[in-house]
């Protein structure tokens, strides 16, 4: 398991949202995404959730696609004959 960790952020004119989260806690995000859009007080929408949490999941999938080459590409000085 990956000890990465995802950043994802949100620039609303002076207020910043940043997100730091590991891939065990991507569930728990999206869910504080939701938190955040219900809560009155803060600029952070419905708009932006979704937005934010369509990121959240185009990450999670393409790290679920294996890498089907993992060949160094060719350069014009190797011999193929």
């Amino acid at each position: 398991m990956s000890q990465d960790i995802n950043v994802l952020a949100l620039v609303k004119g002076s207020e910043r949202y940043v997100f730091l989260y590991d891939d065990s806690s991507r569930a728990e995000t999206l869910r504080v995404l939701g938190r955040f859009a219900s809560n009155p007080e803060l600029s952070f929408t419905w708009y932006d959730a979704a937005v934010l949490s369509q990121k959240i999941r185009q990450e999670s999938q393409q790290q679920a696609i294996p890498q089907r080459f993992n060949a160094p590409a060719p350069t014009d000085s190797e011999d193929w004959f």
